[in-house]
């Protein structure tokens, strides 16, 4: 299957994006194009900038140069567009809320900061918890949740958006199994409307059975494309390099793929 990756109006397109800390760069000289309608797993070892390379799209951390567009504008005029769903550990779940709150915090941007949530929103809510198994702990503490029921009520707000482009990092790390099944297939449930999912990912055994698209990431693009064409044995060792050898005995690759279980 070849899928069409130009850079105007796709869904993500990134040029010449570098982020530097303290005159470190962390990503360097990125180019990419995502493709619509596909789920695009970023890969890469601890410190590759995976998760530096979302925030650098959604403006949450600034840039050194270069420019992103959604589907061919600046990200500010197509936040609406975008959903964005965190790092579970970035989140203060302690903040006095319920889970039905949180998820209507993702319509915020249709309302505004004024306008309060009405019984329209109240049912958008509830029905994206639904979606996510959540509706009975709607009105739970979110702090008296799970890790892995908070990160369901994450995915619930980021579905109230009804957007084009979902952003997710890790969405599945440290969740239960049941979890995350119940996201994989809400994932995929966007994917068959058309939605772009791009997801910081951690679990090479689970590349090829959940996702469309491959980046392999490590302060560069090492490679990106087809997932079939681009989980390769010699794409893993470019991307993790003697972090390779940690694998250990649960690699297993040939030429055209490779099945791996690690940790980001």
């Amino acid at each position: 299957m070849t899928i069409a990756t130009s850079h105007k109006d796709a869904p993500v397109a990134v040029r010449d994006l570098t982020v530097a800390y303290r005159e470190a760069p962390v990503l360097w000289d990125i180019d990419l194009t995502f493709p619509e309608g596909q789920m695009v797993a970023i890969v890469g070892p601890n410190g590759a900038g995976k998760s530096t390379l979302i925030k650098a799209i959604l403006n949450l951390v600034p840039s050194t140069s270069g420019t992103i567009s959604i589907f061919g504008k600046p990200y500010p005029q197509q936040r609406q567009l975008v959903g964005y769903v965190p790092q579970r550990g970035s989140v203060d779940w302690d903040f006095p809320t319920n889970a039905l709150d949180v998820v209507q915090m993702g319509l915020y941007g249709q309302l505004g900061w004024i306008r309060r949530p009405g019984k329209r929103e109240r049912a958008i809510a509830m029905e994206c918890l639904e979606k996510v198994g959540m509706a009975d702990f709607a009105h739970r503490q979110i702090s008296q949740l799970s890790g892995g029921q908070q990160q369901r009520v994450f995915l619930a707000r980021a579905l109230a958006q009804d957007a084009q482009v979902y952003f997710m990092d890790e969405p599945f790390a440290g969740v239960d199994a049941t979890t995350e099944r119940a996201i994989i297939d809400v994932l995929r449930e966007l994917r068959s409307r058309g939605r772009t999912l791009v997801v910081v990912h951690h679990d090479l055994e689970t590349v090829r059975e959940y996702f469309d698209w491959l980046v392999l990431l490590n302060i560069r693009v090492i490679a990106t494309g087809p997932v079939e064409t681009t989980f390769t044995l010699d794409n893993l060792q470019a991307t993790y390099g003697g972090r390779m050898a940690l694998l250990g005995d649960t690699l297993t690759a040939d030429r055209s793929a490779a099945v791996a279980a690690t940790g980001d």
